[in-house]
């Protein structure tokens, strides 16, 4: 699948879930799934993972910029056949992107996922997170002879 057509994946799953979350939650109302252990919660995040840096919009709209603009620019001199890694990127680049658009639009991101042991968080962040754990996997992993992971 091409790269830009995942970025838009995941920017578009991310978009739509927060979409279904606002028209359908009022803020800081709670719907359990799975009573105690998950719940659908509507949170107006002003910050970033654990609400660490409240209300400093600014800075996390120019790093969300210039994460992805490194991540497009890296992106033209990957070499092929490298699948992970640029899944990897993608994720993050698509996740980066659906926080970005919560934060201009609104001034927060919108998070729903509770899992009541957790901070409550969205698709945008387990895009994230799951990219750079795949990034991680594919540039620290075993090599192969040829010099390509396994």
């Amino acid at each position: 699948m091409p790269f830009l057509l995942l970025v838009a994946l995941v920017l578009g799953l991310d978009q739509l879930s927060k979409y279904i979350i606002r028209v359908n939650f009022q803020p800081n109302e709670s719907l359990p799934v799975i009573n105690s252990v998950f719940h659908l919660t509507y949170i107006n995040n002003p910050g970033a993972a654990f609400g660490l840096l409240a209300n400093k919009t600014p800075v996390f709209v120019t790093v969300t910029v210039m994460v992805v603009v490194v991540i497009l620019a890296a992106y033209r001199f990957l070499p092929p056949g490298r699948f992970t890694l640029r899944l990897a990127l993608a994720m993050i680049a698509g996740g980066a992107l659906g926080n970005l658009i919560d934060r201009l639009r609104f001034g927060y991101v919108v998070d729903f996922l509770d899992f009541r042991i957790w901070p409550v968080f969205n698709l945008a962040d387990i895009a994230i997170v799951g990219g750079v754990v795949l990034l991680c996997w594919e540039l620290l992993g075993p090599v192969s002879e040829q010099g390509k992971s396994l």
